[in-house]
């Protein structure tokens, strides 16, 4: 009895085993698995962000958007500006797009002349206030402000969204 379920356990490991391998192999054919930012955690970062700008004093508009730059939240709080919406949208866009907080991306181009015209690739925004949003090393996605007086302000609002959810990003 104990050598049949024995060779039941040594069975069932390398059938077990083979599966993995095959699920493995066939994710490396041609299927990427990708982590995104989920609607949820998007929200909470959303919200953690105006939250933050109103203990500053600031009326904002926040956007997040997913790893493919498509839009996942948009908030306006009361009394922003019209232009806000648009601005925070194209600073996560920025941030995504080229993987940095979009005052990073400032210098980058400051510093390095040759790389001027990429402020002219359409939805780039070259203003402080898009940050990245990582997990692990994988981009998941981006938040933008717009409306705060100072891009350094609205990226210190959108540090405070990623914060808020930064456990959750594993």
């Amino acid at each position: 009895m104990l050598v049949k379920l024995k060779r039941l356990m040594v069975g069932f490991t390398f059938s077990v085993g083979m599966t993995l391998l095959a699920t493995t192999l066939a994710l490396a054919d041609g299927m990427l698995m990708e982590k995104q930012i989920s609607l949820q955690l998007a929200q909470e970062t959303a919200m953690a962000t105006i939250e933050q700008c109103r203990k500053d004093g600031y009326k904002v508009a926040v956007t997040v958007v997913d790893r493919a730059g498509q839009i996942k939240v948009i908030l306006r709080d009361d009394g922003t500006g019209p232009h806000t919406v648009d601005s925070s949208r194209r600073k996560a866009y920025t941030s995504l797009t080229f993987r940095v907080s979009t005052s990073e991306f400032a210098k980058r181009l400051a510093s390095n002349p040759a790389a001027a015209n990429l402020k002219d690739i359409t939805d780039v925004l070259v203003l402080g206030g898009g940050l990245p949003i990582f997990s692990g090393n994988e981009i998941i996605g981006a938040v933008g402000v717009g409306g705060a007086p100072g891009g350094d302000k609205d990226e210190a609002c959108a540090q405070a969204g990623i914060n808020k959810i930064t456990g959750k990003l594993k």
